[in-house]
């Protein structure tokens, strides 16, 4: 059998497609006979681009399509007029949409741009794909690859009716796969959830030519119909029934995870003009799931869909594989998709890759309340990105998302990145029910002293998650919810076929609003902008280092140094790990420091006016906020630019 598999825009050209990778090495194993071919779309749509734009449409261009425009569907709706067979379909729609979200006109020109060369690229596409002459074209699908994947898919199929279309992907988990396959007849077979053991029996059903209808999971057209007296061998009236198989809770096993093949996306990439503006990157699966999710499913966080079961490989395992990977394709970069990094791994894997001699440069997903040490050994190891789900330093409102940390921890975790030479990426989300001005007003009041301390990338309000305990349980304080309203210039479906269809929902605000909200979103802008050229060191003086000077050169704030001596030296270095005033004292009295506990208190407001400690929203946890040296500064908007 001959398979073809696709990966559409919007995937980001840097890096593999690691489904098409696990999928393609999968078959190797299974199917030997197979011939396996990769069609790497996101990637020819970039040169697309730069090709028929003269230079204008660069990977960057596509870059901020794909990455920043999710929550509009600016990419699905590139290719929808392709999709409808329809150059103007969606354009009033999306226009409408645009001046009532406001969005740049800039952004609304380039997609504009872009979409007058999608009919072509999709005939080109096809093109390619059945040059090879597959019997199966299978399609991963996730955020805004949909629309580009179906309107290849239809074309194929209008130039080859017996192609067999397989969709799968984190767009086809769950209602969201049925409601796919019924709505697209072109599309003849959809994998829910994960892949690894239902496409292989899925290809098993096609060379027997047997209905799949013992494929966990899977949807698949019934030519038998499903009408009383339809007979066994064909629908009556030629009706056409699209199936959906129960789907399983069995999860796959990390012993059935192969390790990714990239060959043929590294010929690629290595080949083409892109190359020239971008930096390749691997990617690597340590573990699927979430281990704090099994547990305390973060109230706005959707992801994982109907697999939260957390499953890791062995540490030995994972290292075995980034070793292999860079060693044959000579990158160090190394992006996991892991939603949560395994505890265990401290154990096995960081050490192994920092004995390793490689300078990995590591991307990872983390739970925010790591220790000091446990970010020492993500440095060591080669760690230079992590997305540690901060959300908020609200200790109550992190409660409200079930996040099992508190503001004060994530201020911490801030800190310690910057003293670990570690960059950072995070956003700061409101608008949960049940929050209140109260719980923002000690933290908006702070923020200005954080300038010195990595960002989020904004502040935002949630939107309703399919999967999230917030969409599954409207008691939450969501109960009125319909189809986000960016999919009404993407789709062309009634909306009940919507609501099963997509991901992100709108529903009525909660939480602050008004001139909160407002505030908040000054804040963050503030900090982001004067984050650049602000630093807030302390270094150790004197002949017993008893002695720290802290020297602010914080926007904001005035340019001086302060010094401080015996208890109050010892009380900054102690707040490093944050406490309350009575278990510092404690502390500092049993170190044998003469302080009273009023003495202290007052210290402790004089030191937060000046902005060296952060006061937990709780009322009774200090931080320290000076970090132990000058971090390296990346002009952000800059490089963006």
């Amino acid at each position: 059998m001959r398979v073809q598999l696709v990966t559409m825009p919007w995937h980001p050209i840097d890096l593999p497609s690691l489904q098409v990778g696990l999928l393609h090495q999968l078959l190797r194993q299974v199917r030997p006979d197979d011939e396996v071919r990769e069609f790497h779309g996101s990637l020819r749509w970039a040169e697309f681009l730069l090709e028929r734009s003269g230079g204008r449409l660069r990977p960057g261009d596509y870059e901020a399509i794909g990455s920043d425009s999710i929550f509009h569907g600016l990419g699905d709706w590139v290719f929808s007029g392709v999709l409808y067979e329809d150059d103007d379909w969606g354009v009033a729609r999306l226009q409408d949409y645009a001046r009532s979200r406001e969005l740049c006109g800039d952004t609304i020109d380039t997609v504009t741009e872009m979409r007058v060369h999608a009919a072509e690229y999709v005939r080109r596409c096809a093109s390619d794909v059945l040059a090879h002459d597959p019997d199966v074209v299978g399609f991963t699908s996730t955020f805004m690859q949909n629309v580009p994947s179906l309107a290849l898919a239809r074309e194929l199929k209008r130039h080859r009716p017996e192609l067999t279309i397989v969709f799968g992907g984190s767009n086809c988990d769950g209602v969201m796969g049925h409601a796919l396959h019924r709505n697209h007849p072109y599309v003849d077979h959809v994998v829910r959830g994960e892949g690894e053991y239902a496409f292989p029996a899925l290809l098993a059903h096609l060379d027997a030519g047997t209905p799949p209808a013992d494929v966990p999971g899977l949807c698949w057209w019934d030519d038998r119909g499903d009408r009383e007296g339809d007979s066994p061998d064909g629908p009556v009236g030629g009706q056409r029934v699209s199936r959906a198989n129960t789907e399983s809770h069995r999860t796959v096993a990390p012993a059935d995870i192969p390790s990714p093949d990239y060959d043929q996306w590294q010929a690629e990439i290595e080949a083409s003009p892109v190359i020239e503006y971008v930096y390749p990157k691997l990617v690597v699966e340590g573990a699927r799931g979430c281990w704090w999710g099994e547990k305390h499913h973060c109230t706005f966080c959707g992801l994982n869909g109907t697999a939260m079961a957390f499953r890791a490989k062995p540490g030995e395992r994972l290292w075995s594989e980034i070793d292999r990977l860079v060693r044959r394709h000579r990158i160090l970069d190394v992006v996991t998709v892991d939603n949560i990094i395994d505890m265990a791994y401290f154990k096995d894997f960081l050490p192994r890759a920092a004995d390793s001699g490689w300078d990995l440069r590591m991307h990872y997903e983390v739970k925010s309340n790591l220790n000091r040490e446990q970010i020492a050994q993500l440095s060591a190891a080669g760690a230079v990105l992590l997305q540690p789900g901060i959300e908020s330093l609200s200790s109550r409102v992190l409660d409200l998302m079930d996040k099992g940390v508190s503001g004060a921890r994530n201020i911490r975790t801030l800190r310690e990145f910057d003293n670990h030479a570690i960059t950072c990426t995070w956003n700061y989300l409101y608008g949960f029910p049940g929050e209140t001005t109260e719980d923002y007003a000690r933290v908006l009041d702070q923020l200005p002293a954080l300038v010195h301390l990595q960002p989020p990338g904004g502040a935002h309000r949630i939107q309703l998650e399919r999967f999230s305990p917030h969409f599954t349980d409207p008691g939450l304080g969501f109960g009125k919810r319909r189809p986000a309203a960016m999919y009404q210039h993407v789709y062309e479906l009634p909306e009940d076929e919507l609501t099963d269809l997509v991901y992100l929902f709108d529903t009525e605000d909660a939480g602050i609003g008004g001139a909160t909200e407002a505030a908040l979103l000054r804040a963050v802008a503030q900090w982001r902008a004067g984050h650049t050229d602000s630093t807030l060191v302390m270094e150790a003086a004197g002949e017993d280092g008893g002695t720290l000077l802290v020297h602010d050169q914080r926007q904001g704030w005035p340019q001086r140094t302060y010094w401080f001596t015996g208890w109050q030296a010892a009380a900054l270095r102690h707040l490093e790990d944050g406490r309350t005033a009575p278990a510092l004292h404690r502390k500092l009295t049993g170190d044998e420091h003469d302080v009273s506990l009023e003495e202290l208190g007052e210290w402790l407001t004089e030191a937060v006016g000046l902005g060296l400690l952060f006061r937990d929203g709780d009322g009774r946890t200090y931080v320290a906020l000076p970090t132990r040296s000058v971090p390296v500064r990346v002009d952000r908007e800059a490089v963006a630019g």
